[in-house]
């Protein structure tokens, strides 16, 4: 009798952010995220640059709980998000705890996009949405296999999402996506002419 299992399973995390009980105001927590880009001339200046589109406090910004208390609200709550994961994924942690390392806002125009990466250094990655608009983009995966598949034929057009060398993600406003960081993955290209709005963030191991 023939056995077909899987092996090397990639896990990736949706929920909404008030699974846990506490509500972020969506409408607030957009305001805050266009206010910190008006005012933030570093992170502007970081985005001009490195040609990079729209806005992003990554480089500029490294403490968005301490000036918002939203974004601390924010924090305790995808802390709770994160163990769910962590514990799904079964790590082994020993004595170590997974531990914020970074958060930050993006702003993606009309025609921007964020090409394809992982997240170093860090364990866990993820993303909450603040705004998008009909036709933005969404979240794109790449089987990490991929440039080991020298000689495989593609997939079918209806093959399942786990057999597929790309899969896409979209999410609703007030939802999290959880992957592990070695993940690459990118956003294409934002279709809408309205602003993409979200807040990453990486956990680390130590």
């Amino acid at each position: 009798m023939s056995n077909i299992k899987s092996l090397f399973v990639t896990r990736i995390y949706q929920a909404t952010l008030k699974e846990f009980g506490v509500v972020i105001n969506s409408e607030e927590l957009e305001a805050t995220c266009l206010s910190v880009s008006e005012d933030d001339e570093a992170g502007q200046q970081w985005c001009e640059d490195n040609n990079f589109p729209g806005y992003t406090s990554y480089a500029s910004l490294a403490d968005l709980d301490w000036r918002f208390p939203i974004f601390k609200d924010l924090i305790k709550t995808l802390n709770k998000h994160v163990a769910t994961f962590v514990k799904d994924l079964q790590f082994n942690l020993d004595d170590k705890k997974i531990k914020l390392d970074s958060i930050w806002i993006n702003i993606l125009p009309e025609g921007g996009v964020h090409t394809s990466h992982l997240h170093p250094h860090s364990v866990i990655s993820g993303t909450t949405y603040v705004k998008m608009p009909k036709g933005t983009s969404a979240l794109k995966f790449e089987d990490p296999r991929l440039p080991m598949m020298m000689a495989a034929p593609g997939r079918k057009k209806n093959a399942r999402s786990e057999l597929c060398n790309f899969v896409y993600i979209e999410p609703s406003v007030g939802e999290v996506l959880l992957w592990e960081s070695w993940l690459r993955h990118e956003v294409p290209m934002n279709m809408s002419d309205e602003e993409r709005i979200s807040i990453s963030f990486n956990y680390s191991w130590n």
